[in-house]
């Protein structure tokens, strides 16, 4: 209940165009007393909001801290299901690991958890991710789409595009997808995604999808050995953005492509992200657990999975590997 009145409250101050609201203004539209919505002012206000008051003229909204608390969040997101329950941490191990507890404990599709750091974020085939406090996104999602195990590798390729199209919208920089999770500007990473499932032979109980995204980094906060292949959004167009206004854009584009999905299938989703795939079309080093293979990347299947012809013709359906 709270948390719907401070949306409330926002909601009114973010439309009001420098306008102030009246202490009853804002109690009339979120419905409560004027008492509460001075408690609730103030709890924003703590939360890194900047809101004025004036005497005989009430409340107005000056700005936010870029931080990805739920109050920032929800204000301005366009989803019915997506982030509409959100977790926040100041600091975390892993988002991930926090999500697969909650999707065990029946948390509902939607779940959003997000951090301003992890100390031990990860990525594919176990690897470290560098998340540095304050700077990025480090988000997972709980989805709990009724369909068979071998659907979900579909799933990071669709938060693929939802992601590259919330950074060309609010960044204005062009972003290719590398099969099969990773994002890059000037071939440089920007963007992992790390999809994971809780599921039983026949169907999938929950998709866990983890995403980390470079915002706000200089070049100084990446550390020496990864300078040369990874950078950030600020460090591409030598701006700083607003990290809620990403996540929010992510949201809205994953819920709508998901609900395209649900209707249509993974086709037409498969047509956008060959449009932004590097990979399609190159040769390129397929590298397993197992082997090495070499050759034309042909394309995916319906199920995202990469297309590689060697030199004898023979194609080899690559379901995971590092891809150069």
């Amino acid at each position: 209940m709270a948390s719907k009145i401070r949306e409330s409250i926002l909601h009114a101050l973010s439309s009001g165009e420098d306008n102030y609201f009246s202490g009853q203004e804002l109690a009339d539209k979120a419905g409560c007393s004027r008492t509460a919505i001075w408690k609730h002012i103030e709890d924003l206000r703590s939360s890194g909001f900047l809101i004025e008051s004036k005497r005989k003229k009430g409340y107005r909204l000056l700005g936010k801290a870029d931080e990805l608390n739920e109050s920032n969040l929800l204000v301005g997101l366009k989803t019915s299901v997506l982030g509409r329950k959100i977790h926040y941490y100041e600091s975390v191990e892993s988002t991930q690991k926090i999500a697969h507890a909650l999707a065990q404990e029946e948390a509902p599709e939607g779940t959003l958890v997000i951090a301003e750091e992890q100390v031990s974020g990860r990525g594919r085939m176990a690897r470290n991710w560098y998340s540095p406090k304050g700077t990025g996104i480090w988000m997972s999602l709980i989805l709990r789409p009724a369909l068979p195990p071998q659907k979900a590798p579909q799933f990071t390729l669709i938060m693929a595009v939802a992601v590259v199209e919330a950074i060309q919208k609010v960044c204005d920089l062009q972003v290719d997808i590398k099969w099969p999770n990773d994002l890059l500007i000037k071939g440089k990473k920007i963007t992992g995604i790390l999809t994971e499932l809780q599921a039983d032979s026949e169907q999938i109980h929950s998709l866990i999808i983890g995403t980390g995204i470079n915002v706000n980094q200089s070049e100084s906060d990446f550390a020496e050995d990864i300078r040369d292949i990874a950078t950030s959004l600020k460090i591409e167009s030598d701006r700083t953005f607003s990290r809620a206004t990403i996540v929010q854009e992510i949201l809205k584009n994953l819920e709508r492509y998901y609900d395209i999905y649900i209707k249509e299938g993974f086709e037409p989703i498969k047509e956008i992200w060959e449009q932004y795939a590097v990979t399609i079309g190159k040769h390129i080093t397929a590298r397993t657990i197992n082997k090495e293979i070499s050759g034309y990347a042909a394309g995916i299947t319906n199920e995202g999975v990469l297309k590689l012809v060697d030199e004898t013709g023979k194609t080899h359906l690559i379901y995971s590997a590092d891809i150069e």
